[in-house]
């Protein structure tokens, strides 16, 4: 506690990584990262299978980068190595499987609170990305099936009869991902795909072609029961299906009750209100990346908040 920092940077995402390799390239010395996680980019190990594509920008708008990181389209392998090397190069002061409790205002500096220890800094970067906490259906999930019902493609096995429910890039993704070995039906509640980028697109409707996808849309799920072990799901037409497995990939959340704990506030639509610098009407205490814009996916929009926001702090 005897120790101030320049900046505190909670999450060890893509925004949190950048966010600590611009404030060392703009001259902060005191720079601490702390992931609750084992390792930094938890999303991406955890939600990405092996060998996915990773797109710098989301949707396909170019954003144009500034600042220490060039980021550019790989692969999960390619991104995890390289934001090694970002972290190993500078030397960055991290702190992993530790999870920030409550961040207080305290006059002019920030009182970060830890499981373990109180952490002081002059600002305050929440980097902590939505995904970490996948949306879940309204209607219950049955004990019994907890480990056929995920919210991502790890635990799948070649054969099985899979329903991925969702209408995102990742939906869409983990179908393709499993159609080559197993039979696939994506459901979407909606008539047509409004967030999925060309790619996925194209690919999906070719898998549906070559290896039989199914793709239902204007789909509701209305339930789920245990048949035998498997998901038996009963759809918003009266029809219902058996499984061997259902995935969800409906999005993410943001941790509203922590950020407001924290000092941010939120208008009427529960968006953080931040300025064009993206810091928060607590002065010092900034979001960056999907729980700056409400929208997932864009790697590019977080390396940009990190760089402005950085060069807002050292200004």
């Amino acid at each position: 506690m005897s120790h101030t920092y320049d900046v505190v940077i909670v999450g060890g995402g893509p925004a949190g990584i950048a966010s600590a390799i611009e404030a060392k390239a703009l001259g902060l010395t005191k720079v601490l990262m702390i992931e609750k996680g084992e390792n930094h980019s938890q999303t991406i190990r955890k939600f990405y299978k092996d060998s996915k594509r990773v797109d710098k920008d989301y949707k396909g708008i170019v954003v144009e980068l500034k600042g220490s990181v060039d980021f550019e389209d790989g692969t999960k392998e390619s991104t995890l190595d390289y934001f090694d090397a970002l972290l190993d190069n500078e030397n960055i002061d991290t702190l992993f499987n530790l999870e920030v409790e409550k961040i207080t205002k305290e006059k002019d500096v920030f009182r970060v609170t830890t499981s373990n220890v109180d952490y002081v800094a002059k600002n305050v970067i929440i980097a902590i990305g939505t995904m970490g906490k996948p949306n879940k259906p309204d209607y219950k999930t049955p004990s019994s099936l907890r480990d056929k019902v995920n919210f991502n493609i790890n635990k799948s096995s070649e054969g099985e009869d899979v329903l991925v429910v969702g209408g995102g890039n990742s939906a869409i993704e983990y179908a393709i991902d499993l159609a080559q070995t197993n039979n696939v039906t994506l459901a979407y509640r909606k008539e047509k795909f409004t967030r999925v980028n060309d790619t996925n697109k194209k690919m999906l409707y070719e898998y549906s072609a070559e290896y039989g996808l199914e793709i239902k849309m204007n789909t509701d799920i209305t339930s789920l029961e245990d048949e035998n072990e498997r998901p038996k799901v009963h759809f918003n037409d009266e029809s219902y299906t058996v499984y061997d497995r259902v995935i969800y990939a409906i999005g993410g959340t943001a941790p509203v009750d922590f950020l407001k704990s924290s000092g941010v506030t939120f208008d009427e639509n529960e968006k953080a209100i931040l300025d064009k610098n993206f810091e928060s009407e607590t002065k010092g205490l900034y979001l960056a990346g999907d729980i700056a814009v409400r929208k997932g996916g864009s790697i590019a929009f977080a390396l940009s908040h990190a760089y402005h926001i950085i060069a807002h702090i050292t200004k």
